[in-house]
């Protein structure tokens, strides 16, 4: 399900990434520590009172602030624009309102968008007197806020909730909805035209063209589909054009709205450093992935090429293992029909439930084959097990201790669950609660 989604934007080191982090650090509890993954985390899911969105921070991916200009500024905004359900406006309670304050504004009141005003870096209870200058902006009431402190920011969190769009989160329609994610020039736009079998998306040999997440709905075998093009990711060393700086957030923001990705990967090239990057967008965000490997056609073919490039995904993607891959060439169309089938089979292992009496008697059998881990005398027990959610999976398990629970046992109760059930395509997440603690949500 689309979550709401809010994008964080002001100018440099007004506290957006402070911010960011303070919301969004408490959902780690059911996200792995996955090695070789962004580290400098742009995307997070949030909750604040019952209601999860997405949040972007657009700070996460700004030059350094010695080379930030105006101009880059604007592109920030305008992403805002594209992308966002509401936008939130950062500024520095200690500087005051600024020039590029007052630009910035003036460009979001021209969206259309929901608008919120904060004002961070109010450390005190008791408002300066420049900060009603902030009113001037034209933006509504200004939020004074302490993000390093973590002053006033539930009353934030009110304000950004109540500006939701009716109906947000909502399933717009009951179509699949896919998202091509991948470095520039891997041949995104090329397969989507080849699956419609018409040109609806601009190609051309030149990388970044698409710079925009393009929609475009048909239908295969009487199902519905949504297809989303997005931007190239590119590394941050090749980026050049201000835009491109910030094409991450587009495809981001794609990411959130899909059921399954198709990774797209350029057979000549290989896997990657930039590869595994935005393989782990993907699977943080927990969506399906197919590994698409394009441009096969191009590649001299022995008995066991494919076999190999298999291994090669699985040693380098290795977070990812439950990800089929399907190799193709866009130009020519070899097996681009696959394509469509395995994202339909990924998308429905995303929505299959395990019978609680089924999965319970799977694990039993797993901790009789090998024992939980102890520590000290004390071995783990897993008292009960139930599949509490879709869209990933998400199975909650009742244990005495959750320091015994250790990543490699985690990861072997995973492997049992999916060589009994499948759920080939989606990563599957787990929580553990201690005897006596409330289920969450």
């Amino acid at each position: 399900m689309s979550k709401p989604l809010v994008a964080v934007v002001g100018r440099p080191n007004v506290g957006k990434s402070t911010f960011f982090n303070k919301i969004v650090g408490r959902r780690v509890s059911i996200v792995e520590d996955t090695p070789g993954v962004t580290r400098d985390r742009i995307y997070a899911e949030a909750e604040w009172s019952g209601t999860h969105f997405a949040m972007i921070d657009t700070g996460g991916i700004e030059p350094d602030t010695k080379d930030i200009i105006l101009s880059q500024m604007r592109v920030q905004a305008e992403i805002a624009m594209d992308t966002a359900d509401v936008i939130l406006f950062m500024c520095d309670g200690k500087e005051g309102v600024t020039a590029s304050d007052r630009e910035v504004a003036s460009m979001l009141m021209k969206t259309g968008k929901k608008v919120v005003l904060a004002v961070n870096k109010i450390d005190k209870t008791e408002l300066p007197d420049d900060f009603y200058d902030f009113y001037e902006l034209g933006l509504g009431e200004p939020i004074p806020i302490s993000a390093a402190n973590m002053l006033n920011l539930g009353d934030l969190l009110d304000r950004i909730i109540e500006e939701f769009p009716e109906g947000a989160g909502a399933e717009e329609d009951d179509s699949i909805k896919i998202a091509m994610i991948g470095k520039p020039n891997v041949g995104k736009s090329s397969l989507i035209n080849k699956l419609l079998g018409e040109n609806r998306v601009i190609v051309s040999p030149i990388a970044g063209t698409t710079r925009d997440s393009i929609d475009t709905p048909f239908e295969h075998e009487g199902e519905k589909y949504l297809l989303i093009d997005t931007a190239g990711i590119r590394r941050k060393s090749k980026v050049n054009e201000d835009i491109e700086k910030f094409s991450v957030i587009r495809a981001v923001a794609a990411i959130e709205r899909c059921d399954v990705c198709l990774l797209m990967i350029d057979a000549q090239e290989g896997i990657t450093e930039q590869d595994k990057k935005i393989a782990g967008i993907a699977h943080e965000a927990g969506k399906g992935i197919v590994v698409v490997v394009n441009k096969w056609d191009l590649i001299e073919k022995e008995t066991n090429t494919m076999n190999e490039f298999r291994k090669e995904i699985a040693r380098e993607l290795t977070f990812m293992s439950y990800a089929p891959s399907v190799f193709i060439s866009a130009l020519t169309g070899q097996r681009v029909s696959h394509v469509i089938d395995m994202a339909k089979y990924v998308a429905e292992n995303r929505a299959m439930r395990v019978p609680t009496g089924q999965l319970n008697n799977l694990i039993a059998d797993a901790t009789m084959m090998k024992q939980p881990p102890s520590d000290k005398g004390k071995r783990l027990r897993i008292y009960y097990v139930t599949q509490v959610g879709v869209n990933p999976p998400l199975f909650s398990f009742k244990i005495n201790s959750r320091p015994l629970m250790h990543f490699s046992y985690s990861r072997y109760l995973e492997n049992k669950i999916r060589e009994a059930f499948g759920f080939e395509g989606t990563s599957l997440k787990f929580v553990f609660r201690e005897k006596g603690e409330k289920e969450e949500e």
